[in-house]
């Protein structure tokens, strides 16, 4: 049975992993520059960003969690690893440093949805009411790179992450 359920969670783990990391590609390399290329209302293609954005968000919180609950799982099970930061060999120290990235991913990914984007939205309403004001309208623009930029960086950490998995695991000689 233990078995079963660490081998369920090492599933869940990648599959909730490939949902996040996979979810930030699709949308920064196909997604949004399709978006761009796409002729018509800038507010229709702007209306369709958000939509898959609030999906995506959606998404990522569950892959949040389930990489949060299996972890706990997996560290519990896999009695291999001696403790959080004991880095008696390399591999302890590799998955330090991948929870602080995930960490970091994390905390970036919870700003741009509860801080960062409500406030672009709560200006671009105030926009909306005085289109004429500049500094409004720049100060939208700002944040909304920002937050881009910060999903941005979360892709780099999350392939930064996979790259450090794939050094992680013992190579099996032929």
């Amino acid at each position: 049975m233990i078995l079963f359920i660490l081998r369920l969670s090492h599933f869940l783990h990648l599959t909730a992993t490939v949902m996040w990391i996979g979810g930030m590609a699709m949308v920064l390399l196909v997604i949004l520059p399709a978006a761009k290329m796409t002729p018509g209302s800038a507010s229709i293609v702007g209306q369709l960003m958000k939509a898959i954005a609030k999906r995506f968000a959606s998404m990522a919180n569950v892959s949040i969690f389930l990489l949060i609950v299996t972890g706990i799982v997996i560290a519990h099970y896999e009695r291999k690893r001696t403790g959080f930061l004991d880095f008696g060999d390399p591999s302890s120290f590799i998955m330090f440093l991948k929870h602080v990235l995930v960490a970091l991913m994390i905390l970036i990914h919870y700003y741009r949805i509860m801080i960062l984007n409500p406030k672009a939205e709560k200006i671009s309403s105030k926009t909306h009411v005085s289109p004429a004001d500049p500094i409004l309208s720049s100060k939208t623009t700002r944040l909304r790179k920002l937050s881009l930029d910060l999903v941005k960086v979360n892709l780099i950490l999350g392939t930064t992450v996979l790259l450090l998995t794939a050094l992680s695991v013992p190579i099996l000689a032929p």
